[in-house]
């Protein structure tokens, strides 16, 4: 790995991030085709499911500018596919282009891929060479939940609230409108972007009537609204029901009427098997997994909030706090109380910064009582 990988492995990076919000549930990737004296041939990112992926995208960059890429070096912020799906495999791509040399971030966990793309390279005597431990974890965490669903089965969970500075989500009588400001909230509207799926409560709908959508930043693509509601309480009039985007009522326990006048209306209802719970979270993760979601983004009310950390379904928090004080209210989280605290669940912090007058606190799930997994937080 030279200075000149790093910097364009970094401008990869910074392509590939175009796709949020435009190419799930397929990774967000990008590409680079130059050469080793610092001339950029092509680039290109992962566009829509189905379209052409980033190594593609950077291939026909050059061609359109006239540029011969044999002998070129690809940087590629993950591993090219080697399978057929809804396209042609881009290590075949890049073998027929003639390049000499492709530098990958991190290794593709999809099984169909999983090695066998840099196999494919390698046999076709191309270089291939891996990224450092830095850049490949930039890799993985612009991807965090395509990981997350073929590594663990499951999707990566991020759970946003907003509170004060004492810790409260809204006023005693439910009033939350406006707690942070509007830099916060279109912060907050970027990470719902990052979603495959957004979910809340039947609470948070009756109390608030949000629309749940991307509105504050563009985006190419809605995430799913699933409104957890074990006997479909919701008014099916509700805003978060309306276009843009689709939306899914989750239930266990309505009556076969109310899901027939809510499927009359042109919703879905997703019934989950019975459970202890009114809605069983794990069998919603698990069909949200069969959707394809890599990332869920939840923004539900301290009921809904609890019971998924404590099943220990949340792998990521943002917390957005106001500089207001509210003194008494509605809390974040309503869990039970640990037997002592060295059994409590702890969280890593991994990003502070202002967002206007705000500031969010981004923590991860510690996985390891030792703090070995606790990365270095970045503050802004």
């Amino acid at each position: 790995m030279s200075p000149l990988d790093r910097q364009r492995l970094d401008a990869a990076l910074d392509l590939a991030s175009l796709a949020i919000g435009l190419s799930d549930p397929n990774p967000r990737v990008g590409c680079i085709i130059g050469t080793v004296d610092g001339r950029i041939l092509g680039q290109g990112h992962t566009q829509q499911a189905g379209g052409p992926h980033a190594e593609v995208m950077a291939l026909r960059d050059a061609r359109t500018q006239g540029h011969d890429v044999r002998g070129a070096t690809a940087w590629v912020t993950l591993e090219p596919c080697a399978h057929h799906g809804r396209t042609p495999p881009c290590a075949d791509a890049l073998v027929d282009a003639g390049l000499s040399r492709v530098v990958v971030a991190i290794q593709d966990p999809f099984p169909s891929v999983a090695g066998q793309g840099i196999g494919r390279l390698r046999a076709a005597g191309i270089a291939v060479d891996l990224a450092d431990a830095e850049q490949a974890a930039r890799a993985r965490d612009l991807n965090i939940g395509f990981f997350s669903r073929y590594e663990r089965g499951r999707p990566w969970v991020r759970l946003k609230v907003a509170c004060s500075l004492d810790g409260f989500t809204a006023l005693p009588d439910g009033r939350s409108q406006w707690i942070t400001g509007p830099e916060a909230r279109a912060d907050g509207h970027a990470w719902r972007r990052r979603a495959g799926a957004i979910v809340t409560g039947v609470g948070t709908v009756l109390a608030d009537d949000p629309r749940m959508d991307v509105r504050l930043v563009p985006t190419s693509l809605q995430p799913a609204r699933f409104v957890v509601d074990s006997t479909l309480r919701s008014p099916l009039s509700a805003r978060i029901f309306a276009p843009p985007g689709h939306a899914v009522l989750v239930t266990a326990r309505a009556s076969a009427a109310r899901v027939d006048e809510a499927r009359r209306q042109g919703l879905e209802v997703l019934t989950l098997p019975p459970a202890d719970d009114p809605v069983d979270l794990n069998a919603l993760m698990q069909a949200l997994t069969e959707r394809q979601a890599n990332e869920v983004h939840v923004e539900a009310g301290a009921r809904l909030n609890g019971r998924l950390l404590e099943l220990g379904l949340v792998d990521e928090l943002l917390v957005y706090q106001a500089p207001l004080l509210i003194g008494r209210g509605l809390g974040m989280f309503d869990t039970p109380p640990p037997p002592a605290l060295p059994a409590a669940l702890r969280f890593v912090p991994v990003e502070t910064r202002c967002c206007g007058a705000d500031t969010l606190l981004r923590f991860r799930l510690r996985v390891n009582p030792d703090g070995t997994d606790e990365p270095a937080c970045r503050t802004t």
